[in-house]
């Protein structure tokens, strides 16, 4: 029987394989909802322990559980389909096969196979070597969770402030955690997410849900922000200083921020009443003074685009079905979210102190 055609469930024995699950398990609270993580690595356990330390609360009773495997990459013998990546990326990331109740998904760079089903989901390979991918996958789980009880999922990062979110979208690039790491220094903020938002209309309001991922931020954000200069080494710092602006805005080396370790655990705030959205539309080459003006997404959809975004290939819909490749965002449902928050867009140039001291601290302070 080939791959494609077993079950999730065969297919989970064949990616667990002999190996023994060690008796410690990871419970994460997030939002209203408990995942158990399992593994045959204390190590890699340990480490998902240390990201998730904000989340752990004791006890074994969870919601979701996820299994991971510390292994060789599988080599399943079944022809993976690409997933498309999403407009500005390039290069192969993801491809899947679907099968009877369940997906496989593959990370190409790194051999990282996944299995998604209803009750099936096994990370399997070097997951130590390969823990951002871990926990995303742990993440993704959580993000099935909201999405099947009809949050919808936004591209933007949010803070909180008083009780009230704040959110900010922008295009890819576009700045919206540096901006969002600025406003934190605000001692009256709190983290609500970096790049994944959940929205989902209550009563006259819209409820606003973050997910517990660290922000991953190049050395740019970095270099601008005193408090979190620690993340890279002196003479790394000093070596990246010395790069053209250009070229330091463009340069890919991603470091993870632990919010509670430089902003404190108080600081972390998993849901919240939206107050507004922010779209970044600013330009690097405007000389012209940062602006932020309320506006409509009706007739806006350009912005609108910057908000939505694709469940991605980890989605598995109430009903079974699993998010299909290229599945047209509905540009409704998000509008129909948004409904009388009122939205802002930043033009001009970029100017993150212009835009947090300005603008996105009066809006906080309503």
């Amino acid at each position: 029987m080939s791959a494609a055609t077993e079950s999730p469930g065969a297919l989970a024995r064949t990616l667990v394989g002999v190996t023994e699950l060690i008796d410690q398990t990871l419970v994460l609270a997030m939002g209203q909802a408990r995942l158990a993580v399992r593994s045959n690595s204390a190590e890699l356990l340990d480490t998902l322990g240390d990201y998730f330390a904000h989340c752990l609360v004791p006890g074994e009773t969870a919601d979701l559980e996820v299994i991971a495997i510390e292994r060789e990459a599988p080599e399943l013998k079944v022809d993976f389909l690409d997933w498309s990546r999403e407009a500005g990326k390039t290069g192969r990331k993801d491809s899947i096969l679907d099968l009877p109740g369940g997906r496989l998904v593959r990370k190409v760079r790194t051999g990282m196979v996944f299995l998604q089903s209803a009750t099936q989901r096994i990370a399997a390979g070097p997951c130590r070597a390969n823990v951002n991918q871990v926990v995303n996958f742990i993440l993704a789980q959580y993000m099935n969770h909201l999405q099947q009880a009809d949050w919808r999922i936004c591209h933007a990062a949010a803070l909180v402030h008083e009780g009230r979110a704040l959110a900010i979208a922008g295009f890819s690039g576009g700045g919206k955690s540096t901006a969002m790491l600025r406003a934190l220094e605000h001692p009256g903020t709190a983290f609500l997410t970096n790049d994944r938002l959940f929205l989902k209309r209550q009563g006259s309001g819209v409820r606003a849900a973050g997910v517990p991922k660290q922000p991953r931020i190049n050395p740019g954000t970095v270099l601008h922000n005193s408090r979190l200069e620690a993340l890279i080494p002196a003479e790394r710092r000093e070596v990246l200083r010395a790069l053209p602006s250009a070229e330091l805005w463009e340069l890919e080396e991603k470091h993870d921020v632990p919010i509670a370790t430089f902003y404190g655990p108080q600081r972390l705030i998993a849901e919240a009443p939206l107050a507004a959205f922010v779209v970044l539309n600013w330009r690097r080459d405007d000389a012209s003074p940062t602006r932020v003006t309320a506006v409509d997404l009706e007739p806006r959809r350009d912005l609108l685009a910057a908000i939505m975004k694709s469940p991605g290939p980890f989605y598995q819909h109430a009903n079974g079905r699993f998010e299909a490749d290229g599945e047209p965002l509905d540009e409704a449902a998000y509008l129909a979210v948004l409904e009388g928050i009122p939205v802002y867009e930043v033009t001009g140039g970029i100017d993150f102190s212009a835009l947090v001291e300005g603008h996105l601290y009066p809006l906080m302070e309503g």
